[in-house]
């Protein structure tokens, strides 16, 4: 469980951004304090692997639901820790969400079968 010192640790890191902690099973716009929704998610660090099991695609949703109808979210996970990426695809489509780039690295290599880590775009479906 991150602890609320964890965003005040990030702001002193790197300034200039917005940091907010919270349960992504939970996570609104009005929570982050935001009226609009932004233009993109960006989960990295292996935030998926880490989501209580059986969230998966509660998380998704809640992200999905701050993120602009045209926006996406990049996600980026090893594959080869607790979650599968057949389990994360399924996941991702439950939650109204499908695949439009897939990567093996945060340097945008091209994605193989034995890649163990996995960098993903995704957007709503039906846009």
């Amino acid at each position: 469980m991150r602890t609320a010192s964890s965003g005040a640790a990030a702001r002193q890191d790197h300034p200039g951004p917005r940091y907010a902690v919270a349960d992504l099973s939970e996570l609104t716009l009005e929570m982050l304090g935001e009226a609009e929704p932004f233009d993109a998610a960006l989960l990295a660090g292996n935030v998926m692997v880490f989501v209580a099991p059986g969230t998966e695609v509660q998380v998704l949703r809640r992200v999905r639901d701050c993120v602009t109808e045209e926006g996406f979210l990049i996600l980026g996970f090893h594959v080869d820790r607790h979650l599968s990426l057949q389990d994360f695809d399924r996941h991702a489509a439950d939650a109204g969400l499908w695949v439009e780039h897939r990567f093996a690295t945060w340097d945008l290599r091209a994605w193989h079968d034995d890649a163990d880590f996995a960098v993903t775009v995704m957007r709503r479906e039906g846009v």
